[in-house]
């Protein structure tokens, strides 16, 4: 990995947990109702889980390789 592709793997970082926020505060703003369309809420909870397994994996990338 080159030097220059950390400072956009850290802008990617902070829009997939910006986008990750705004899906947790609309999750729990339709669950809030009684009449929720389900399915629209198991939609936006699987596109959050994705963005979470995005995060975990551009973190990853940012942790220097340590030779034992």
């Amino acid at each position: 990995m080159e030097n220059s592709d950390i400072p956009s793997l850290g802008t990617q970082l902070l829009v997939l947990q910006t986008e990750h926020r705004m899906l947790d505060t609309e999750i729990a703003r339709l669950a809030e109702f009684p009449y929720v369309d389900q399915l629209q809420l198991q939609r936006l909870k699987r596109q959050k889980l994705q963005l979470k397994q995005n995060i975990e994996r551009i973190k990853a990338q940012l942790i220097p390789d340590l030779d034992a």
